[in-house]
């Protein structure tokens, strides 16, 4: 029968049948016949698909109400049937108001040639289709999440075999899915944890007393090839019927170890520019110091050399060579003061064309670690037309790395912990970088002597780290200021003079 010819009548028998069954809430019987698509229609059957019911149901064909979505795959299935004489069951999509609404139709097959039937009925799963695809997608966004966020994740099982292992878990161990799921937990473990695990997890059977369950720690992991790192290992437990499931959530420390190593580096070259710079003001003060007695005790020398020309005691021209040596020996006394004091205070410098933004971020990512635990927020608003200045970086790194730290320092309890680093030009071909914080701030009396050398506020402050902060930027033909703001903290502000 041609696609465009009416439908032809299911024989008698198969329409008694159709009318004879009454329909459910959700179910509507149906009588199909797989070669034309013609169909004898239930009540029940007419409400599903969306029918008129006082329309004439049999001059419609089953495959020209289903969604031009799913037409070919339903039409597929109904010449398979017609063909091999099979059972049908397929699930798809109507329109009911303008609307999708997912329906399945089980239907056995019947008969033979030209008269065979598929009888059976029409199920509403829309609720049910629905359903599964919100968990699919819920599944998915879940998945993205999965394979998205920077801490690795593992699933075990209460034998220590591995069910799940995130995207960020094979890059941080080396191995695939694949090569980890099925796998024991220990192939990511050194020894002598890799030995001993299988015997933790028997131990917690067994007792049911949680060692490290909620308990974040740092552990060591071991990667493909064989090196192992550090890491930071939390542990949850989740019971799916009988059986306990545990999450672990596995955080890379390398890098953070290097920051932090970095940083004792620096802080262990700022000590020393800190004792190197004691020791210039030292010599400094000491020069100023002993030049006077020493130039007096020259002086007096020459005047009691005048004193002896005329003398008649035959011992007065060794006096006199024995008081201009003596003389001569102060004032050498003071040259030598004088040039340790240069030798001291010169050192070593590299100024180079520097990028602001770069002295800041990578003393930033110095000074600033362990910043998140405390909940500080840093904020960044760098001016980048005035982005070059003539500085030696690491001296100048050292400055704000001890700028930055004194302010996390000063807001460790504050309830709003906001780190403002700005910088800007200023006048004299000058750049400004301003450290703004919402620390406890500066009262009259520490501002008078904050940049005083040994002057600190820290039980075990050394007090050296403003003063020589303050030499080095005058050294760069800069200055360094604080003052309090008013709404609470301390403001910081350098300057450096601006390349070309």
């Amino acid at each position: 029968m041609e696609r465009g010819a009416g439908p032809e009548t299911p024989s008698a028998p198969a329409a008694d049948f159709a009318s004879a069954i009454a329909g459910g809430p959700g179910f509507g019987p149906i009588v199909v016949d797989p070669a034309t698509g013609a169909a004898v229609w239930s009540q029940p059957a007419r409400t599903l698909f969306g029918l008129d019911p006082l329309s004439p149901a049999d001059a419609v064909r089953l495959s020209e109400l289903v969604d031009p979505e799913d037409r070919p795959a339903v039409e597929r299935e109904l010449a398979r049937c017609a063909a091999a004489g099979d059972d049908l069951d397929v699930a798809f999509r109507v329109r009911r108001n303008g609307q999708p609404h997912w329906l399945r139709l089980l239907a056995a097959s019947a008969g033979a040639g030209a008269s065979r039937r598929l009888s059976g009925g029409v199920l509403d799963i829309d609720s049910q289709m629905r359903a599964e695809e919100a968990l699919r997608s819920r599944e998915e966004h879940l998945r993205s999440i999965l394979e998205t966020v920077p801490d690795a994740m593992i699933v075990i099982d209460a034998t220590g075999t591995i069910q799940l292992f995130s995207r960020a878990a094979e890059r941080m161990f080396g191995l695939s899915q694949d090569q980890a799921i099925g796998q024991n937990v220990r192939v990511l473990m050194p020894e002598p944890d890799s030995g001993r695990h299988d015997s933790y997890l028997a131990r917690y059977r067994a007792e049911g007393e949680p060692r490290i369950i909620g308990i974040g720690r740092i552990v060591a992991g071991r990667r493909a090839d064989g090196s192992t790192f550090p890491m930071h290992l939390s542990v949850g437990e989740a019971k799916w019927g009988e059986r306990s499931y545990f999450t672990g959530f596995v955080r890379d420390l390398t890098e953070q170890q290097r920051t932090q190593t970095s940083l004792e580096q620096m802080q262990a070259e700022l000590t020393h520019v800190s004792r190197l710079s004691a020791m210039g003001e030292m010599a400094s003060a000491l020069a100023h110091e002993l030049n006077q007695p020493l130039a007096a005790i020259s002086n007096y020398m020459k005047g009691s050399r005048r004193l002896l020309v005329d003398s008649p005691d035959p011992n007065a021209g060794k006096i006199e060579t024995a008081l201009d040596r003596a003389a001569d020996q102060a004032i050498r006394a003071g040259q030598i003061i004088r040039r340790l004091r240069d030798f001291v205070l010169r050192g070593e410098s590299e100024r180079r064309i520097e990028s602001v933004a770069k002295l800041v971020e990578e003393a930033a990512a110095l000074g600033l670690v362990g910043s998140r635990e405390q909940g500080l927020q840093l904020r960044l608003a760098l001016d980048p037309t005035c982005d070059r200045v003539v500085a030696d970086r690491v001296q100048i790194q050292q400055v704000l790395v001890n700028l930055m730290r004194n302010a996390m320092e000063a807001m460790a309890e504050s309830p709003r912990r906001e780190l403002v680093v700005s910088s800007g030009p200023v006048a004299d071909g000058l750049v400004e970088i301003v450290v703004a914080d919402t620390g406890q701030g500066l009262p009259e009396a520490v501002r008078a002597n904050l940049f005083q050398p040994f002057f600190t506020t820290k039980e075990a402050g050394m007090g050296v780290g403003l003063s020589i902060s303050r030499t080095i930027i005058e050294s760069h033909g800069g200055k360094l200021s604080a003052e309090a703001n008013p709404a609470g903290g301390a403001t910081f502000r350098l300057t450096l003079p601006a390349a070309g």
